[in-house]
This record gives C-alpha cells, structure tokens and sequence, in this order.
C-alpha cells in the first residue's frame, strides 16, 4: 500500500476525511491533493489585530490555491477554518511541532520578543515579517517590512503615515491591497437574546480596554445618545465585557438603553450581528463590526485615522481643533474625547443608516 503523506487532507495520526466518508485507502482514493506550499503565519494579537489581518488569506489563497497554511495565535476563534489548514493555538505542544516541520514561508506579524524568538526557530525557506536581531530586539525579515517597523518606533513616521493596516500587511507580503475585506465566520451556536425585535438596534460599545483609557468617550455622552435613540425610534443596546459592566449598568440606569449583560466571546460575536450600526472607539469591537460588515461610527483621538480601513461602511469622528491627535497617551487632564459631542454622533448615525454620505 502507498501512503500518499503529502495529501492535504492526510494526518497521520487518525483517519483522513476522505476515507471516513467513503473507506477509501491512498492508492484508490479520487480526493488526493497534493500539497504545493507550506505557510505558517504568526500572528498572536491582540484580538482586533487577528482579525483584521485575516484579509491577506484571500490573497494568499488566490496565489497559493494549494498550499497548506497554518496560523499560529492567542485567538484561534478569529481565524477562518475555510481558509486555514491548521489553526494553532500559542502553547509548548504546537510550538514544538512548529519548530520540527520546514516551511516554504514564513510570516511573522507580532514584534513581540516570544514572537521574533519562535519565528528565528523556525526553518522556512523564505521568511517575512519580524525577527530577532543580535541583540534579540525586533528587526525587519526584509525590506518589505522596513516602512511598518519604522511607523512602530518613531512617532513623527507613524503620524505621516497615510496607509491603512491592511495595505501596510499586504506590503510585507509584498502584495498589492486591492481592498480585500475581512473574513469572520460566526460561531455555529444556538443564542437566544432578550432583545426587540422591532426596530433597528445600535450598538453601543462603551469601553476600550485597559491601556489606553484616554480613549473613554464619558458616561454622560453614552446617556445622551442613548435618549436620543431612543426618542427616533431606535434601540439603544449597551455592549461590552466584564470591564463595561459597572459603567454599562449605570448607563442603563440612567438612560433608555438596554444591557443585556457579559457574554462568551463567541456569544458575543453573534450580539454584534443582531446589530444595525455600531458606535465604538477603537477595540476588537470596531473590528467584529467590520468583520461582519455593520455599519460603523468610530471615535477616534489617540491613533492615526489613516490605519483604519472602513471598506466604505462608516465615518471616523475625532475630537476637533486639536492638534495633539495620534498622541498614543494613555492619560491626559483634557479628556478631549468626551468633547465629541452626542448630537454629533447621533446625526452621523442617522446620514449612515440613510446611507447618505
């Protein structure tokens, strides 16, 4: 008997899929494919970050229709199974079997130093992204990651800046962004949320995390806007996680807005699809909302707005006559976020879900 290990659908360890479904051995067997091009992408994080590095695989795809791609994260949720061969998630068992295979690419996407380390452990014929230089901090692999590295460590380069994330990713491929869009598969789950059914509901993701908080819009704004929805005949719905729930229980307090409370994160992909529109700053949130092609209002002040890629689907506002935006501070006596007013906000989400521009 021939054993064809070089079939896409072999494992080597337990029954392929094909002879699950049909009993068939490798030397009979009409499903064998062989594998091209073996690709191991590294992208841990954060959450937000996996997802909207997801678009290259429509690009790797089209060019490498038969290769064998793996991708090795900390969210292992955010990576379509349609795309992707082997979905790893960071732990010593998949590190280990990483560091024994050959790669024909290697793309490192993280500069952490855990990232750079296990990336310059790898054998891979070409290798991309990040690695390790001799004194173990992160350097570009080639010149195609040259420009994004800069952006990273001086300030007045990452301001300048004028691409978004996804076209500096296709960059250090060196691809060309033809404006591919995220891929984000819902989990298959039963949900059943205590939510109208009746009218158009907007999201209102109140937090942003812990490290940088100078990204807080201000629980009085969320209490406004949230009247005002209420008021034109829309549904006011408080999301978020375990961080949001005091603030999300006041607001709902004070307010017409309704909180259905924390869920698992695969629960919680499924409430942002029950939404018509999502006003958010920038979090992993911002980046479901697009995965999922909703319609967006972004607050904006500490990031350059130009590495945000909306596809079209909302609008950035950022606090005006300011000339410190783009600071990365994660605290700051102005608050100039909270400047962004609720009538400003809640006339944006009325042009977009009026699909006027």
């Amino acid at each position: 008997m021939k054993i064809k290990n070089d079939c896409i659908y072999f494992k080597g360890d337990v029954p392929c899929i094909p002879h699950k479904k049909s009993g068939v051995h490798c030397d009979n067997c009409d499903k064998y494919k062989s594998v091209k091009e073996k690709i191991l992408i590294i992208k841990l994080g954060a959450a937000g970050d996996v997802i909207r590095s997801t678009p290259i695989l429509r690009k790797l795809r089209n060019i490498y229709p038969d290769a064998e791609i793996t991708w090795l994260t900390h969210y292992p949720i955010f990576v379509p199974k349609k795309y992707v061969n082997n979905i790893l998630k960071w732990n010593a068992e998949n590190i280990l079997w990483l560091q024994q295979k050959k790669f024909d690419m290697l793309c490192n996407l993280d500069k952490d130093r855990e990232a750079i380390a296990l990336a310059s452990s790898i054998e891979a014929e070409t290798k991309k992204g990040y690695l390790p230089d001799e004194f173990g901090r992160c350097k570009p692999a080639d010149e195609n990651a040259v420009q994004k590295w800069l952006t990273g460590i001086f300030d007045d380069i990452c301001m300048q800046n004028r691409k978004s994330y996804p076209e500096e990713l296709f960059e250090i491929f060196g691809f060309k962004f033809d404006e591919e869009k995220y891929i984000l598969e819902l989990p298959k789950i039963k949900v059943d949320f205590d939510i109208p059914a009746d009218r158009k509901i907007i999201g209102l993701n109140t937090g942003c995390g812990t490290r940088w908080l100078t990204r807080l819009w201000g629980e009085q704004n969320w209490i406004e806007l949230a009247d005002m929805l209420n008021k034109n005949d829309l549904i006011p719905l408080l999301i978020g996680g375990p961080d949001e729930d005091d603030l999300n229980r006041k607001i709902a307090e004070r307010s017409k807005a309704i909180y259905p409370g924390t869920f698992p994160l695969e629960k919680f992909l499924h409430l942002v699809d029950h939404c018509e529109l999502i006003v958010t700053s920038v979090t992993m949130a911002m980046h479901i909302a697009i995965g999922l092609k909703k319609k967006l209002v972004l607050l904006n002040n500490i990031f350059n707005k130009y590495e945000f890629e909306l596809y079209g689907l909302g609008k950035i506002l950022e606090p005006e006559g300011k000339n410190c935006l783009g600071c990365y501070r994660n605290f700051c006596t102005e608050k100039c976020m909270s400047t962004i007013s609720s009538g400003k906000v809640f006339h944006t989400i009325k042009e977009l879900l009026e699909n006027r521009k």
